[in-house]
This record gives structure tokens, sequence and C-alpha cells, in this order.
């Protein structure tokens, strides 16, 4: 079967589904957390102190008895052995976006044949995957292959359940036989652990006695596109680069702003209901589900969690999400813009700081200018996003997300800060010494007396913007839809960390000199808003009024690319950051470097592969076919003697011929290698093969709209995006 015939038998299958029909709905108090070894299930299963002392290193972030291990262990084996698991495994998060993990059997072989079920506290505390085969950055040689997970009580284990069987899943850390963490998670825990110390110095110079254990909360609108299987099989870039890398827009894309949560359609809402119940289970709480701006494009929200469990449970709902699509002849694309011409998809991380004695510490009131400790932790977050604005944005750098930012459905490059107008204007007010008040929330009177009053908030929102507070939260609105969220919250966590011990420390001294509490905490806050307040901005970001003023009045850098981010993490600034709160070694943050710089290096090489290719084995042979039936057909008719056009067939070959001059140039680009350094090669990835790349996709899809439909091969953006 030829590529077309199998494109329009597709189509022709995906027209004539039926849907899976929708499982009876399930009572949400009668699934949730079933499959989760939570606090309820430890206290039904473990022995009284053994509880207690498990519970206490959860909730208070102390140390873990490693005496306990040994009753967890068994109670963990036993409950999940009821559920059917015959495996567990170590989940751990390298420094891919993925997550990986080791399967083993509870099968223990006697002296005498016969098998028991055994789980030991060794066990669970310690596994030993290859620490040589992920990415390491050089800390691990390939012959130097040891590397260690250890268990993170602090995020519970789960059932897994597929069709296959149930794996008990445990978090866990990954770190190298040297002792340098290779994952994701040890970073984020550490970043936890010194915002915690920073900020509870702070609360404690703010007058509080009682001040329970500080973390971060996390809670990341996931958005994804879903393409019928039959479609994305048939696209070698789909399957291999996640994106489209060719693909004429159709004559309708999102102008019409009709898909924005419009009706779901009938197939995804039984999708969604899967992955949602999924989820319940796995204790995840998935709140929001809608349509989002493009076509096929679609989201899912959870409410907030603390950091580390919230960053775990991302990289689950990512798995189930693309696990289930399976099952539903669906395809879920998590590449930050797999069409291009219409909006990409971030992941919009919702971020604050809290405890149980103080609340949400981003919480302003209904005063935020009388409210000291809300003003102090968002002076430090201005600080920290003026001083490490670059590093902020090396956090969401991938080759897969420069598509996106600057784009209209993303921020731009440029790390800046929305406050809103009572916020702007309540620091404004800081900057110059002295607050006289702010502006209030209001009534909006629609003029209809049916409908109830609705309360306006003081500020409006900036979708343009790239850090937004939102209430009572900030949104990093930049990060990516294929990425761990991990990465930006151990970067947010220790600017707040590092500002907070500078706040801290000026507090002290303020107060050593005999100030009121009051009038030093005015005084360090204006020193805040006479240093950072350049990375205030309330405008459109989108602007390049914006652009200009951001670069050359205001000092802010823009980094447009990966290859202009990444270097950010090897400056000395960054670099005394990480070791000062002891969040990364200097081995730690150059490995993530040389991870981050090779990753994006494959990516553009292997898209770059995969152009050559789809040109010469796909696209191109088609074109010749065509011409030569087009050939043929004009010379028929001039027999016929009737005349025709030949400028349209003399158009595609010229199409053609420049087509294949660009793909023979990237391939020729393709074979250097002789480098400086590896900023030198993300360079020329950036500025030599990516533009070579995106010139034949001009061609490519110019001879889409030349050569008729039933020629084409691919599947086309009109079917992949309207096609459900």
């Amino acid at each position: 079967m030829s590529g077309n015939e199998a494109r329009i038998q597709a189509v022709q299958q995906i027209v004539n589904r039926t849907a899976l029909p929708p499982k009876p709905p399930a009572r949400l108090e009668s699934i949730w957390a079933e499959n989760v070894f939570n606090l309820s299930k430890m206290q039904a299963s473990l022995p009284k102190n053994v509880f207690k002392s498990v519970k206490k290193t959860i909730v208070t972030g102390e140390k873990l008895d490693p005496l306990v291990a040994d009753a967890v262990a068994t109670a963990m084996r036993d409950w999940a052995t009821s559920k059917g698991a015959l495996y567990y495994a170590h989940v751990f998060y390298p420094m891919t976006n993925l997550s990986a993990e080791k399967h083993d059997g509870f099968i223990s072989v006697q002296g005498d044949g016969s098998v028991i079920s055994e789980f030991s506290g060794k066990v669970l505390v310690q596994g030993e995957p290859d620490g040589s085969s992920f990415p390491n950055g050089g800390i691990r040689d390939t012959f130097e292959a040891r590397g260690y997970t250890g268990w993170d009580v602090t995020s519970p284990a789960y059932i897994m359940e597929t069709d296959n069987g149930a794996t008990l899943c445990i978090p866990t850390v990954f770190v190298s036989w040297t002792g340098e963490a290779l994952d994701k998670k040890v970073p984020l825990l550490r970043s936890i652990a010194a915002m915690d110390k920073a900020a509870s110095k702070v609360l404690k110079l703010l007058g509080h006695t009682d001040v329970a254990h500080v973390n971060s909360s996390c809670g990341a609108e996931q958005e994804y596109f879903l393409v019928d299987s039959h479609f994305a099989s048939q696209r070698p870039d789909l399957l291999i680069a996640g994106r489209t890398l060719f693909g004429k827009a159709p004559a309708k894309g999102q102008e019409f702003d009709d898909h924005y949560f419009g009706a779901i359609p009938e197939r995804v809402q039984v999708f969604m209901q899967d992955v949602e119940e999924t989820l319940y289970k796995l204790g995840i709480p998935a709140k929001t589900r809608h349509n989002e701006v493009a076509p096929g494009q679609f989201e899912i929200a959870p409410f907030f969690e603390a950091a580390n469990v919230a960053s775990d449970h991302q990289q689950l709902i990512m798995t189930v999400l693309k696990n289930t699509a399976k099952k539903h002849g669906f395809s879920c694309l998590l590449h930050e813009k797999p069409f291009a011409g219409i909006n990409g998809s971030g992941k919009h991380v919702n971020w604050s700081v809290g405890n149980s004695t103080q609340g949400n510490l981003l919480d302003p009131g209904d005063s935020p200018q009388d409210n000291a400790q809300f003003l102090v932790f968002c002076g430090a977050v201005i600080r920290g996003v003026h001083k490490y604005g670059p590093l902020m944005r090396a956090a969401i750098a991938t080759a897969s997300n420069d598509h996106r930012l600057g784009a209209n459905e993303a921020p731009p490059a440029i790390m800046s800060v929305y406050l809103g107008t009572q916020l702007e204007e309540v620091f404004e007010q800081i900057k110059t010494g002295s607050v006289t008040g702010s502006k209030q929330k209001g009534v909006m009177d629609l003029g209809v007396d049916v409908l109830p009053p609705l309360t306006k908030d003081a500020g409006d929102r900036n979708r343009t913007s790239p850090f937004a507070f939102t209430g009572n939260r900030f949104e990093f609105r930049a990060v990516g839809s294929s990425q761990s969220v991990s990465g930006p919250l151990i970067v947010l966590n220790t600017m707040l960390a590092d500002s907070l011990d500078w706040i801290g420390n000026r507090l002290e001294v303020c107060l050593s000199d005999g100030m009121e509490l009051s009038v030093a905490i005015l005084t360090v806050l204006k020193e805040v808003m006479e240093e950072h307040s350049a990375v205030v901005f309330g405008g459109n970001g989108y602007s390049e009024e914006w652009h200009t003023m951001a670069v050359e009045e205001r000092g802010l850098a823009n980094l447009r690319t990966t290859a202009d981010a990444l270097p950010s993490l090897k400056a000395d600034y960054v670099e005394d950051l990480f070791t000062k709160t002891g969040v990364l070694t200097s081995v730690e943050l150059e490995s993530r470097f040389e991870v981050y710089a090779e990753q994006y290096i494959l990516s553009i090489e292997v898209e770059a592969k995969l152009v050559v290719n789809m040109v010469k084995t796909i696209i191109y042979p088609t074109v010749v076919e065509y011409l030569s039936k087009l050939s043929s057909t004009i010379s028929s008719l001039s027999g016929l003697g009737i005349d025709f056009d030949k400028a349209s067939a003399q158009g595609i070959a010229d199409l053609s011929k420049s087509m294949m001059a660009t793909v023979d140039e990237l391939s020729a680009a393709l074979q250097k290698h002789d480098f400086a350094s590896t900023e030198d090669k993300m360079q020329y990835c950036s500025q030599t093969l990516r533009p070579l790349m995106d010139q034949t996709r001009v061609y490519a899809d110019s001879l889409e709209g030349e050569i008729a439909d039933s020629f084409w091969p691919l599947p086309t953006y009109q079917e992949m995006l309207f096609i459900k």
C-alpha cells in the first residue's frame, strides 16, 4: 500500500471508529488514593512507634530512623501483594525530564526449592541501578557503573496498574557511588531545606515564635495534544522527534478562537475520564480539564501540593496521559510545539511557599500594604528574579521550548515579574520610603438585576509575563510542557533562599542598630526595590518596545535560545548561589550544563537527520512520481490538441530543486564535528542547522500545497488537528 493510500485508509478508519464506552462512574471517595501507601494505610499496618517515627519524618522533615525500615518494608509488601503486585520498582528521575525504574520481584527461592515473598528494609531503602548509562555530565565514566537509589520517605509509594499487572513503585533519589546527585530529586529536596532554613530565620525576626517547617508548593497546568494513532504512526517526525518537521497550515487553524473552552469531543472526554480515575487512585488531585486554544490541544491541572510530591505526581501525570492515550487510539504529544503556526504547549508552574503555623507566606490579604510578612517574602522573590533571571531562563531551556518562547502563546525569554496594579503601586510606594495605601477590590454592576454582583480583583492578569503574581502565588508561565517541574522549582526555591538569607542578615543589622521592626522592614524593602525594581513590568511582554526597554534601559538579559541560555549555568554567581545554599556542588552544576547541552545538541541533530531522511525517502519520491504523472497527462492532452498551462509543473520542479539543494547543504552541515567548545557546537546547531531545517520545510510545505491531495503521503495538519 502506498503512503497516500495508507493515509486515506487511516482517515476512513478514524471517521468510522467507535469511541471506547465510558466506564461506570466511580465514587470519588471509594477510589481516592486506593493505590497509595499513604499515612492512613501506614497507621493501619505499622506498629504505633514505627508509624509515629515515619510520620514525623514526613511532616517535619526530620531524619528518618533507619531502624523502622524493616517494619515499613514488610507492611508495604503485604499491602502491595494484596493488590496483586509481584514486582516492586525504585522509581527515580534522571536528568532527562523522564522517569526511570528498575523492576525486581518479591520472590525469594528457599533451600528446599520453594519460594516466599520477601522484601526487607535494606532493599526498600537502597537499590543499585547502573550509574553510567544515564546522562551524568562526566561524573561517571562508562567503566564506572555503580549508582544508588535511596528511598524518599516523604513521597508515598504507590501501585501502578497496567493491563499486564500491578507493580509497587517506590519514589527514590539517584546518586553516584561518589555521592553526587545524578537526578532532579536530590537537588529539589536540598533546595526545600535551604529555603526552609532561610524562611524560618526571617519569620522569627518578624516576631513569630512558633515556626513550622516551611515548604514550597506547586500546581502545574499540563497542556498536551491528542492525535489519532493511525496518523501518528505514519509520521516519522512525530514518532521520533515528537513534533511535525513538515506540514502546510490548514485553511482554518485557531483564528476563530472556537476551540478554547469549547465542548470536549466525546472520544476525548472518555479518555479524560479514564485518565482522571487512574490519577485519583494514585492520590493525584486532578481538578481541571478543558479544551486549550489550539485545535486538538487540551489541559489538565491539579490542586496545589508540596513541591516534592507535586513534582513526582507531575511525572506520573505525563506517564498516565501517554499510556492512557494508547488505550483510546490516541498519541499524546507533550512536545512544546508539535504543530507550526498554532499555539504550543506549556506547563505553567504555580509556585508558593508556606507552613502550617503562618500559612501561605505569599498571601497578601485584603490590605497588602499592611501585611509586612507578605511584603518581605514578595520582595525576596522580586530580588531573586532580578539577580537570577538568566538562571531561570536556563532552567526552562530546551530545544523544544525554543519554538514556543516569545510566540503569541508564551512569554518572552526575558525574565520579568508582573505584580498587578495593586501590588505594583504598593512596591512603588516602598521605593519612595513610605506606604500610604493601595487599590482595593471592587464590585461589578452588570446592569442586570437577575445576575449576582461579581467581585472585581484589585489587579488584572498578564498573559505575556513569564513570572506573574496571581493572587497568592507566582505563576512561572515559561516552563515547557515536556519538562520536569523539578528544575524550575529548584531554581525558584534556591533563589528565594538566597534572597531571604540576605534580607534576614540586613534585618539583623537594622535591629541591632536600634531600629523598630516596622522601620527595619521598610528600610530593607526600600533597598530591595532601589536595586531590583527594574525586573517589575506590567505591560505587554510581546511588544518590541519592551524588548528594547528591557535590554537597553533596564539591563535585563534576552536569551532567545537554549544555546544562549545554558552557559548561564557556568557563571560564577550561579555557582556561588548553589554552593552557598548547599543545593548543588560545583561538580553537580557542571554536570548539568554538560547534560542539558548534550540533550540540546542531540535533539537538533536528530531532527536534522529526520528532515534529510523524510525529504529523500518520502517527499522527494512523491514529487517525482507526481511530476511524472503530470508530465504524462500534459503530453496526452497536448496530443488531443488541448492546451495546458505548464507553469504549474515547472513551479513544482523548481521548488523540488531548491528543496534538494537545501537538503544537500543540511547533510553537509551535519558532517561538521570540529568544535572548539560545547558552547560553539550549540551555537552551530542554533544558527546553522536549525535555519537550514526551517528553509527545507518552507519548500516542502509549499510543495504540499501544489501536489494533488491524493498523492501526498503524510497525514496533513487538517486531518491530525480536526479528526478526533
